[in-house]
């Protein structure tokens, strides 16, 4: 199911911080009552390949997300402990320490499977225990989504589990976003801040192809 254009799931999700805090998140209320942006990034599992680099590289970038008054909320169905193991966990050794965002903990998937992004590849009723048995691994898939100040879902994308992604393209979508919202133009194919942007109507697009031509 897709959730763009719609409202982002108003549910509280356990959530740890740097110092070891477990504390309540709802991220729909963190774009509203902060009147914020949110980028929510799931990733598969914590101690594992791929997913630290991407929650460094978006430490990195932290400064550039804050600049764009937008917040940065990392999220897989780990346990806060295990959460706060790998923040604890030093970079050379392949942990997380020095990240400074929030990270979800959906260790009951109840938010994951309002989304749907969860690795279940098929499910079947076990008659003989009463039980529902899945195939896949259970974890989130890297999904990541953009959401405005109202709540609503802007941007929506999933990546299979080895494909790391680019974090400079949400902060060029969060410019887009911003341009839109300030100036009521749209953002064309490859558009970047400080480029040309058009109006949503025939004449806007003939005027920007040919500008592009010329």
């Amino acid at each position: 199911m897709a959730f763009v254009g719609k409202k982002f799931p108003n549910i509280s999700v356990d959530a740890m911080n740097e110092m070891g805090d477990t504390f309540k998140l709802n991220v729909l209320e963190e774009a509203k009552n902060n009147n914020k942006k949110v980028v929510l990034f799931w990733y598969p599992k914590d101690f594992t390949f791929v997913c630290p680099t991407e929650l460094h590289a978006f430490q990195k970038a932290i400064g550039e997300f804050e600049k764009r008054n937008t917040i940065v909320i990392g999220a897989s169905c780990d346990t806060p402990e295990v959460h706060f193991a790998w923040l604890s966990t030093s970079k050379d050794n392949g942990g997380i320490e020095g990240v400074t965002y929030p990270i979800l903990a959906d260790s009951n998937r109840n938010l994951s499977s309002i989304l749907g992004i969860l690795d279940i590849t098929n499910e079947t009723f076990d008659e003989e225990t009463g039980t529902v048995q899945v195939e896949g691994d259970n974890v989130t898939y890297r999904a990541t989504y953009i959401i405005d100040e109202e709540g609503t879902v802007q941007h929506e994308s999933i990546n299979n589990m080895p494909l790391g992604r680019n974090v400079n393209e949400y902060l060029r979508l969060i410019d887009a976003l911003t341009h839109v919202q300030k100036n009521g133009e749209v953002c064309p194919a490859n558009w970047e801040e400080g480029k040309e942007a058009m109006q949503a109507n025939a004449q806007g697009t003939k005027e920007y192809l040919s500008a592009q031509l010329n």
